[in-house]
């Protein structure tokens, strides 16, 4: 039997400074059972950067045809495609021709140089895309803050983020790759 999913319940309080986007949002986020904590965070890092009342997120990992989190406007079209890692080629050419804007998060370092590196010239290609480096600058990692109920504050400025809860901050570092061109 295959194992399900664990179901998170997240209270997260966003102070974007960037966007002036100032709310909190009761989020209810699935967990696939291959993703790390880590991974999980860095969704909920990235819906903070790209907070709306329309944004959501989607079955993620086990599905081909959606990304980890979209933005959709009222007749149905995506206007933010958002996938956490390095994906393939493929699936970043079918985001640019199905969304408005298409984000990356890369989120380990060691991988991410050398994946951007290789696929450099082929990434260039596609003007809607960004890519964006998230580093982990203080101690404490991300999977640090995960819990299955959780009560988290985001707050937003500049290249930096910091996400806290009650006894634990952690500061993120954001890095852009490769901007969409306008």
């Amino acid at each position: 039997m295959a194992t399900k999913a664990t179901i998170l319940k997240a209270e997260l309080v966003i102070s974007d400074m960037n966007r002036h986007y100032y709310q909190t949002h009761q989020l209810t986020v699935a967990q696939h059972p291959s993703e790390t904590e880590e991974r999980l965070m860095v969704r909920l890092v990235a819906f903070a950067l790209h907070a709306s009342e329309s944004l959501a997120f989607t079955k993620g990992i086990s599905t081909d045809d959606e990304p980890d989190i979209w933005d959709k406007d009222l007749t149905d079209h995506i206007t933010t495609w958002i996938d956490l890692g390095q994906p393939e080629d493929k699936r970043i050419r079918k985001a640019c021709g199905r969304a408005d804007e298409v984000f990356i998060y890369t989120y380990q370092p060691r991988n991410a140089g050398p994946w951007f590196a290789k696929a450099a010239e082929t990434l260039s290609r596609f003007d809607k895309l960004n890519i964006i480096a998230i580093d982990t600058v203080s101690t404490t990692t991300l999977a640090d803050l995960c819990d299955r109920n959780m009560t988290l504050q985001c707050n937003i400025q500049d290249d930096a983020v910091y996400l806290s809860n009650e006894s634990k901050e952690v500061e993120l570092k954001l890095t852009v790759t490769k901007a969409a061109v306008k």
